[in-house]
């Protein structure tokens, strides 16, 4: 089913939302898809767009750290890496609680889940939040993902959130070691990570869309 999008302003950044008609009688989940380092939205809604997901309302934000010329990242390198991790983390929890205010104004009594896709950064950002993140999710994956310096506190969690790490060994920029401690310290901490390693470099290619839309779906 095809999705209506639309390019809005929320917490003073750009986001992209994706919606069709909900079944309201089951779960509406809330998939946000966090873009790579000095990237846009734009180019994971490409990628989104081709998932064809069910019951799905989907959202892309713009990173909140202006890596010049339009575009964005998640969170800085270097020596303040812990503490703009921690701005991610509130930046992400506001934009995931306007989602859910802005469905639930428009549908009464909707019942909504989090689901967190990303791709290289934005892979290590839907891993980071499922770390230290406020919002309980149902779903994360990530694509040619790893974890940075995340800020000093309790990482255990609370529910056990199943986790798709799809990883190359031929990724050229994440290394396929990075990406695979990245998914053995998320289950170190609780969660249930699904490793996927495969020969591709890095990028997000139509093998992983398949993945990933059975992944969320079921």
């Amino acid at each position: 089913m095809p999705l209506n999008y639309k390019t809005t302003e929320w917490n003073s950044k750009k986001v992209i939302l994706g919606e069709g008609s909900f079944i309201l009688e089951e779960p509406v989940s809330i998939l946000v898809g966090f873009h790579g380092a000095e990237s846009t939205p734009e180019n994971m809604l490409v990628h989104g767009n081709r998932l064809q997901l069910k019951n799905t309302f989907m959202l892309f934000p713009e990173g909140p750290v202006d890596a010049g010329e339009g575009r964005w990242s998640w969170w800085s390198d270097g020596p303040r890496q812990k503490e703009s991790v921690n701005d991610f983390l509130i930046f992400s929890s506001n934009i995931m609680s306007m989602a859910q205010d802005h469905l639930r104004a428009r549908y009464k009594n909707v019942e909504t889940r989090f689901c967190l896709w990303g791709f290289s950064q934005g892979g290590a950002a839907s891993l980071v939040y499922a770390l230290l993140g406020t919002h309980p999710l149902y779903k994360v994956a990530s694509i040619c993902g790893f974890l940075p310096e995340i800020p000093d506190r309790e990482t255990s969690a609370n529910l056990s959130v199943p986790i798709l790490g799809i990883f190359g060994i031929n990724d050229d920029v994440v290394p396929s070691f990075l990406a695979e401690h990245a998914l053995e310290e998320m289950q170190r901490k609780g969660h249930n990570p699904t490793l996927r390693e495969t020969p591709q470099g890095h990028e997000l290619n139509s093998e992983n869309l398949i993945e990933l839309r059975d992944f969320f779906q079921h």
